[in-house]
């Protein structure tokens, strides 16, 4: 018999009512007891969602005001020095100041280091342990809202991220492993497990997603017993041990399957190596992750019947392959995207009603209507004329090596560009967007809705835009910006300008914390009808004698934060795309733009989870970079801004992008990044963040000139740049200007000593 699960539902709401919520309490226009009213409303909508779509067994504990990791720390009490806590049960004034930094007469501390969560766009904040950690249950989180379901009347599977994965996603003070701490935690979540247990919970999910990537003997030697001392405090509860993102390697495959454990998921989209383990699973449970949990396409049902029917056993789970918090809530509420795409698309909902047609056409023989209408959606996508461009599949057929070179060499071209620009030393600027205020976000509304005229709005962006330039100059900061006021988000923007997009008007996934995205989805062959930034750069220009940076989005990046197509490979789509931003380069530099920002904060989170994948995937993208920015002359200086990921073991693959100025993200981690460059000496110019932009918190000019400082240990001061580590779209002018002021006297300080 099979039965349908989940392993994860989106937590933001339908209609980003938690994110709502939550900006509302950081500006103290609610207060925690009706941000708590929005949190219970939400979990029971997805529970109430998950069980009238036929799911059999669905979560709790999956639903986060910020971080699903940052919960766990807190359960944990994983809570760094700098935060103050009393060591009682962790409260939402801490738990935000981790997540946002905190600012107050009572608090002044840095958030916790922000980087994305394996090779997605969500961002997970890192856990700070010390080499003595003290870890005690410190939350209630899990086992209220496991009571809370249950008083709703939904006997729910409670989530917790796994030790292994909670370790190894992790950091040490002193730079120890954080492996060695496994003896000291495991205790804590066997209490956390037996409490739940005693509650009632019949099944248990533990998360190890780390499990999928490359580890090491002295990691894969502990998977057994720790699953195994889990499951000793199991009391009368089951265990289900999730993967996701990727294949299992067979040692660790071997290891999972050789514990006490009662179930496993495995990921059969991404993780399709999965397959070869199933007839080898024995006295346990397996979930299949059969349903894609990060893209949008619709499944085709009959391959999923097929291999279902392959693998069938007594007692069978299906899922989706991994957590839906990466796919939007619902299609019925979309509004925006053609009649004949959406018939080609499923988003969570929609996913929970595959599974559950799965499940009755296996189980009982019913829902063939439902089988039959989905082959003909398949058949309608794969044979549409709308996803087919010759044009544009015959330019990346005829890539040659020509496409991808400057010019000259960045020595050659940096003695141009001095001479040229005749810049300070240690040179101010942003990184491209500026606050997004109300009467922007609500003029733009306007101008969608056709409530307001375009000469109207272009004339509203004008004074915006004339506004920050005017701004700029008076903090004296040396190359400027526009502010990016016609632009609702980086992707979407471009998107909209290219052929085979479209666009969603409720297709919200979570970023991180209340910040939501829109991905674009790609769907056809992407090409570029017209000039996408000229008009704005060119304008901007005209207002200022400074040098404006004319700002684009990387190839890689757009790939990235985007519902990529899965009809071809993602290089032929970023090839495609590459080219796009080629065109608008080469459009740039005529216009008389001379610094051109191409922006790649995704190259690193495309990385593959598996190092052999590794060199293939930097080949092709490292290319649609250098395709994309290669075809201006030596006087026009090509900017690259990265943030967010580990970049330390691709240091030299970002070297290869052979951008002239690279600014990197840098300030959570206080430089720590920096220390690469002890070892690789970086052959251009970069600016490493001094502050960082997700807290309101304004650092003051020591803490940045103490960290420009650390970069010129190992980094010619000649090379560095000063800039905030990212856009600064959704901060306040206040704190932004005040910050900005801080910078500019960091770095004009250090030009006189």
């Amino acid at each position: 018999m099979i039965k349908s699960i989940t392993i994860g539902y989106p937590r933001i709401g339908p209609k980003r009512e938690l994110k709502k919520a939550l900006e509302k309490f950081w500006k103290s226009e609610i207060k925690e007891d009706e941000l708590q009213k929005v949190a219970r409303e939400l979990r029971e909508y997805n529970w109430k969602t998950q069980k009238e779509n036929g799911i059999d067994l669905i979560s709790s504990n999956d639903f986060s005001f910020y971080d699903q990791v940052l919960d766990m720390a807190c359960l944990l009490g994983v809570v760094p020095d700098r935060y103050k806590w009393d060591g009682k049960n962790v409260n939402l004034e801490t738990y935000f100041a981790m997540a946002r930094g905190s600012q107050t007469s009572n608090l002044d501390a840095s958030a916790l280091e922000m980087t994305k969560w394996f090779d997605t766009n969500y961002h997970y904040l890192v856990p700070e342990l010390k080499k003595n950690q003290v870890f005690k249950i410190s939350s209630t989180k899990p086992f209220d809202e496991f009571n809370e379901a249950k008083q709703k009347g939904y006997n729910t599977k409670p989530i917790l991220i796994g030790p292994l994965t909670f370790l190894l996603l992790s950091k040490t003070e002193d730079g120890s492993k954080t492996i060695n701490l496994l003896d000291k935690i495991l205790p804590i979540y066997k209490e956390i497990i037996k409490k739940l247990s005693s509650e009632g919970a019949e099944w248990i999910q533990i998360d190890e997603p780390y499990l999928v990537k490359d580890l090491d003997n002295e990691v894969i030697s502990k998977i057994k017993s720790t699953l195994n001392e889990l499951k000793s405090a199991s009391g009368n509860s089951k265990l289900l041990v999730t993967s996701y993102f990727e294949s299992l390697d067979k040692k660790v495959f071997d290891e999972i399957n050789n514990s006490s454990i009662d179930a496993i998921h495995l990921d059969l989209v991404r993780g399709a190596k999965n397959i070869e383990y199933l007839k080898n699973i024995k006295n346990k449970i397996i979930s299949l992750g059969v349903v894609d949990g990060r893209n949008i396409w619709k499944s085709n049902l009959n391959e999923k019947i097929n291999l279902i029917n392959n693998n069938k056993k007594d007692e069978l789970f299906i899922s989706s392959s991994c957590p839906l918090l990466h796919t939007p809530y619902d299609l019925d509420l979309e509004t925006k995207v053609p009649k004949v795409i959406r018939t080609w698309l499923a988003f969570s909902k929609q996913k929970l009603e595959e599974l559950n047609t799965i499940k009755d056409f296996i189980n009982h023989g019913k829902s063939q209507d439902k089988v039959a209408k989905n082959k003909e959606d398949i058949l309608s996508r794969s044979q549409s004329t709308l996803i087919h461009d010759n044009e544009v599949k015959t330019r990346v057929k005829n890539i040659s090596a020509e496409l991808s070179k400057r010019q000259s060499g960045f020595e050659q071209r940096s003695k141009v560009q001095k001479d040229l620009f005749k810049l300070p030393d240690y040179p101010t600027t942003t990184i491209g967007s500026f606050p997004q205020t109300l009467d922007v976000r609500q003029a733009r509304a306007k101008f969608k809705k056709g409530e307001l005229e375009k000469c109207a709005y272009d004339n509203f962006l004008k004074e915006k835009t004339i506004d920050a330039i005017k701004k700029q100059e008076e903090l004296d900061i040396d190359v400027i910006v526009h502010g990016e006021f016609e632009r609702n988000d980086m992707v979407e923007y471009f998107g909209e300008q290219l052929s085979g997009f479209t666009f969603t008007s409720s297709g919200f996934v979570q970023s991180y914390g209340s910040r939501c995205v829109k991905p674009p989805i790609i769907f056809g062959n992407v090409s570029r009808p017209k000039a996408m930034t000229v008009d704005w750069s060119a304008f901007s220009q005209s207002k200022t004698k400074k040098i404006v940076k004319g700002m684009l989005t990387g190839p890689i990046t757009i790939l990235q934060w985007s519902f990529v197509r899965d009809d071809q490979p993602r290089q032929t789509t970023a090839e495609e795309i590459a080219f796009a931003i080629r065109d608008e380069v080469q459009d740039l530099e005529k216009a008389g733009i001379r610094m051109i920002q191409i922006d790649e904060p995704a190259l690193r989170e495309g990385l593959p989870l598996k190092r052999n994948d590794w060199s293939n995937y930097l080949k092709w993208s490292v290319n649609a970079f250098k395709i994309s920015s290669s075809g201006v002359k030596d006087e026009t200086q090509i900017h690259t801004h990265m943030c967010y990921a580990e970049f330390e073991d691709i240091i030299d693959s970002i070297a290869a992008l052979d951008a002239d100025v690279i600014s990197i993200e840098t300030s959570r981690s206080r430089m720590e990044l920096l220390t690469t460059f002890e070892k690789f000496k970086y052959p251009n110019e970069i600016g490493p963040g001094v502050y960082d932009i997700h807290s309101p918190r304004v650092p003051s000019k020591d803490e940045m000139k103490e960290l420009l400082l650390k970069a010129s240990k190992f980094i010619d001061p000649k090379k560095i740049w000063v800039n905030p580590d990212c856009g600064l779209k959704t901060r306040g002018w206040p704190e932004t200007l005040g910050a900005l002021k801080t910078m500019v006297d960091a770095a004009k300080e250090l030009r006189s000593t």
